[in-house]
Order: C-alpha cells, then sequence, then structure tokens
C-alpha cells in the first residue's frame, strides 16, 4: 500500500475552505483535524484519492489543485524544506526532492531529466490515473513551482508545463499560475524550466548548512521501507483481535512482544500512529468482507470489531462516501 504526507491533505481542506465538511472529510480519511501539521504522518493515497473525489462531487474543482499548490510552503516540509532552501542553486534544491521525496511519500518518484531547451522536472506516479490522482498531479506541479519560488532573488517561471491527463474545461488558472503554456495530454507529468533558472542562486543558499541536513535527510531515508515489518504485524494482529471488539494499542504492543511505549515510538518513525492503523485495517476489512455475498451486514460488523451494525455503517459511510449496503450494491451493477 502507497502512502502520502497528511500535510497534502490538510492543505487541500485549506483551500477548498468552506464549501465542504472539511473536519468530516478528515476525520474520515483517518486524520484528527485539530491535530498537529506533521510532514511524517502518513496516510494511505488511495485514502487521499477518495478524499479529493469526494470533494470533487460536492464543489468545482477546477482550480483547486493550482491553489492548493499555490499555498504551499518550505516551511511546512519540515527538514526536506530546510535543506531545499540551503541549497546553493534551484537545480540543488530540486535535486534535493527527487533523492528525497521518499520522506512525503512511497507513490512517487521525481527525476531531472535534461531537455534540449532546458530541463525537466518530472512527477512520475504509477496507477490507475482515477480523478482523485489527477488533482494530486496537478496539485503536486502547482507546489513544486511554489516552493521555487521561495528560494530565488527574482520570479521563477517555467517554459512550459506538462500534464498527461486531459485539459479541464477551463484552463486559465492553471496558465494564470505557472505563468507558461500549460500542456494537456502529454506524454509526461512535468516542469520545464530553462538551464538559466535552474543555474540561479538561492536567497538563504549555504553550502556548509546544506551538506550538514542532507546528512539527516540521508539518516532518515535509510529508517524508511515501503511499508515496515512492524506496520504489517500490528495490522495482520488488529485485524486477528477485531472479532473482540476494538483492540487496545496496549494489548497488540504485547502481543508482538513490545512495551506500549516502544510500540507508539516505533510506529510514529514510520509516521503511523496505532489509531490510524486501526482504521485502516477496518476499513480495508470491511471493503473485502463486502465483495463477499456469503457474509451479511451484521456479520462485517462484528469481523471489524462493532457491537452494533448502526455504528458500523456510520463509520463505513465516514469512510467511502456511502452506506455499506450501498457500497455492495454498487459492486453488483459494474
Amino acid at each position: 500500500m502507497g502512502y502520502v504526507t497528511s500535510l497534502f491533505a490538510r492543505k487541500m481542506i485549506a483551500a477548498v475552505g468552506d464549501a465542504v465538511d472539511g473536519e468530516a472529510l478528515l476525520r474520515g480519511a483517518g486524520i484528527e483535524p485539530d491535530g498537529p501539521w506533521d510532514p511524517k504522518a502518513m496516510m494511505p493515497a488511495v485514502t487521499y484519492y477518495d478524499m479529493l473525489e469526494r470533494i470533487a462531487a460536492e464543489v468545482d474543482v477546477t482550480d483547486l489543485p493550482v491553489r492548493t499548490g499555490a499555498s504551499m510552503r518550505l516551511d511546512e516540509y519540515g527538514a526536506l524544506g530546510l535543506a531545499f532552501k540551503a541549497a546553493t542553486t534551484l537545480g540543488a534544491s530540486l535535486a534535493r526532492v527527487e533523492r528525497y521525496a521518499r520522506l512525503w511519500t512511497s507513490v512517487v518518484e521525481y527525476e531531472l531529466r535534461p531537455n534540449s531547451r532546458g530541463t525537466l522536472f518530472i512527477l512520475h506516479r504509477p496507477g490507475e490515473r482515477r480523478l482523485g490522482m489527477r488533482l494530486s498531479n496537478e496539485a503536486t506541479l502547482a507546489s513544486a513551482v511554489s516552493i521555487a519560488r521561495q528560494v530565488g532573488p527574482v520570479p521563477v517561471t517555467p517554459l512550459e508545463v506538462l500534464i498527461r491527463h486531459p485539459a479541464p474545461n477551463s484552463v486559465a488558472a492553471h496558465e494564470d499560475w505557472f505563468g507558461c503554456p500549460v500542456r494537456f495530454g502529454a506524454e509526461l507529468d512535468a516542469i520545464l524550466f530553462s538551464r538559466e533558472t535552474l543555474a540561479q542562486p538561492n536567497i538563504l543558499g549555504d553550502a556548509g548548512i546544506s551538506c550538514y541536513l542532507v546528512s539527516h535527510l540521508d539518516k532518515d531515508l535509510s529508517e524508511i521501507a515501503d511499508e515496515a515489518p512492524l506496520v504489517a504485524e500490528t495490522k495482520d494482529a488488529i485485524a486477528q483481535a477485531l472479532s473482540e471488539g476494538a483492540p487496545k494499542m496496549a494489548d497488540i504492543a504485547q502481543g508482538l512482544g513490545l512495551s506500549a511505549r516502544s510500540f507508539h515510538r516505533r510506529l510514529a518513525e514510520h509516521g503511523m500512529s496505532f489509531q490510524t492503523l486501526t482504521e485502516q485495517t477496518r476499513r480495508d476489512l470491511a471493503e473485502g468482507l463486502l465483495r463477499d455475498d456469503g457474509h451479511s451486514l451484521a456479520e462485517i460488523a462484528f469481523l471489524t470489531g462493532f457491537a452494533e451494525q448502526s455504528s458500523f455503517t456510520r463509520a463505513f459511510k465516514r469512510w467511502v462516501g456511502v452506506t455499506p449496503a450501498n457500497y455492495r450494491k454498487g459492486r453488483d451493477t459494474r
């Protein structure tokens, strides 16, 4: 399962404003609305895409990715944001993203590729190009330009922006933000920068500080795995315990041979919390059981740790946007 930083979800909700029930959407995605904006706190990418698609069902999202990207600030990216600032040139800053983006997502890779007109900063994201992914890609490209503009002595304007999926009804907001042609239906998701733009010095560039920060990022990167064994083991243990009700963290920790304190710390090192993993496991298990007509809704509620079917129905609608019955019915008609 791929993950992205919950920071992206929070920024999307902030950008859309009062047009949606942002707190409900965040809770449905397993994010506590009043919690800290921690870039290390991860969420499943599919949950993020689901959330974006629920927003799109309520409001016009044509310019939402651009507004979200424009709102991104380097200070919100933690150590990677500091390393981006401290790099000596914009090209060196983007090279930091190319190398260390794994610290905030496991579903996207970046590439700097020389081009006859300059250098392409390419976003690689595999998978079905569903609406949620398309919106996320647009926001990611917009955020790349936003943070580039925060380090340069003069405004950064790309030569061209390439986006693989078809254009929305209007591209005016995109072209206004990027300040250059935006070509949808392209062969890549990428931003084309001139060589002169990438060579310009950063206003806060400092080689010494940059080396210090990079050493810390290298350490952080070495500690990350796509799905840490502890995370997978925890989800398995939660799934096995759910038929007895919602499990307690101390009980799961004991079953894994850890103290509750050590268990909490080790999950946090992977950007996870016990509450988030419990929600994810319940949702994944519920969706799998709903694909099997051999289980009644009452049985599924029991197997996912709910004392009452009504509580299960409310939780499932919060996770997915529809009731369990309608989810099953929708699958039957596909």
